[in-house]
């Protein structure tokens, strides 16, 4: 198949880069024709296609460079004359989208689908019934008024505060209606079955949904393949993720100090500075900074255990399908994705902010309850590139 593959950044920028790049790294070793359309941008990784990439826009440039960006929302202006040349140039099959608006925007699969291309959307948040992305109101609580279909974006001031960003959004959310994309999308992939949930409450119909659950990046696959999964291992517990206030990272170290346990932290943010000079004296928290692919392995294999502690609506965290392929139990929160990766045999979820409980979990884990290397060989023919290929299959030929 020719596979048009579009999504705003093409760098390791997030989760949702890093899925469409390894996206189309599977589907070319798979032999399939696959070009991939962002907007331009310094950071971006070179490919073949970078000169046929949607023009670059900056909310934050001057008058002009505001109209323009404020245009690319609704997609108006040079997006539509771009896409429509890489569309009658590379003449796809299938156009995949990952996360598309603001710096491109939902009319690329508008143009897909009158072209005659079949339009397959991978969902990485909660965008079409959450105007904000989130479900988080700015004072941390979670929200579903919006999903419910009472768009209160401007009320609450979801986005970062503001109000002129939050009036964008809801009038964003009005032009590109949840009719208007199911109306142009022939399958929308949900990386967990909490997320589809979610988006037929918003009102997006089952028929149109499936669960394509996401998979381990390709190089931490192999270095856990080629490595032995060891039973024996350190007393220590470890987090690697984003250091932010929704990931529940000071939930998480308040009920390490508590239990009085070793956490190793693997990971960057906004709240980093702030907790490394607060902890800076417990011999028991250490922060890693960032680890490579090879690392992260390591890490995880070494631990007893890792933790994931948000306490938002996560939809499918890699940090737990890495986790449970390195053969390492998962502590994680009752929230969103994440109790739909963990049973018995795995780990054990807790009530997300819960300190108390945490710190009675981590006081009180048993590693000997687990089979390490079970959970590692169930874990990586689950979450494999081979069976996310299958699936995802599926989706473009249904």
């Amino acid at each position: 198949m020719r596979i048009l593959i579009v999504n705003k950044f093409f760098y390791p920028r997030g989760g949702d880069c890093v899925v469409a790049m390894n996206t189309q790294r599977l589907l070319e070793s798979k032999g399939h024709d696959v070009r991939i359309y962002a907007m331009t941008y310094p950071d971006n990784v070179d490919t073949s296609f970078n000169d046929s990439y949607a023009p670059e826009v900056n909310f934050s440039a001057g008058i002009m460079g505001k109209i323009s960006a404020f245009k690319r929302i609704f997609g108006k202006g040079d997006i539509v004359d771009s896409f429509k040349k890489v569309l009658h140039e590379f003449k796809p099959d299938v156009v995949h989208l990952h996360n598309i608006h603001s710096y491109l925007s939902p009319v690329v699969g508008e143009l897909a689908h009158q072209y005659g291309a079949r339009v397959v959307w991978t969902l990485h948040d909660y965008k079409l019934v959450c105007p904000s992305y989130s479900c988080r109101l700015p004072d941390g609580k979670n929200c579903e008024q919006c999903i419910n279909g009472d768009i209160a974006v401007i009320k609450h001031k979801c986005m970062k505060g503001s109000a002129l960003q939050s009036f964008i959004a809801d009038v964003e959310a009005r032009y590109w209606s949840r009719q208007r994309l199911v109306g142009f999308t022939d399958k929308f992939i949900a990386p967990s079955a909490f997320m589809s949930r979610k988006m037929q409450q918003g009102g997006l119909p089952e028929g149109k949904l499936t669960v394509v659950c996401n998979f381990i990046d390709p190089s931490k696959y192999d270095k856990i393949k080629s490595t032995p999964v060891k039973s024996d291992r350190q007393h220590s517990f470890c987090y690697i993720g984003r250091l932010s206030e929704e990931k529940g990272v000071r939930t998480l170290i308040k009920a390490a100090v508590k239990a009085n346990v070793v956490l190793n932290i693997a990971g960057g943010g906004p709240l980093l500075e702030e907790l490394k000079e607060k902890y800076r004296k417990n011999k028991n928290i250490h922060f890693l900074g960032h680890l490579s692919a090879e690392k992260t392995a390591e890490l995880l294999m070494n631990s007893q255990a890792s933790i994931m502690p948000s306490e938002c609506y996560e939809n499918n965290p890699l940090g737990v399908i890495e986790s449970l392929c390195a053969g390492t139990p998962v502590i994680g929160a009752n929230i969103g994705g994440i109790p739909e990766l963990i049973d018995n045999e795995s780990g054990v979820v807790y009530p997300s902010g819960d300190v108390e409980d945490l710190a009675d979990k981590l006081t009180s884990f048993d590693r000997s309850k687990y089979n390490n290397r079970d959970i590692s060989e169930r874990s990586l023919v689950r979450f494999s590139a081979e069976t996310h290929y299958r699936q995802l299959l599926e989706a473009y030929e249904a």
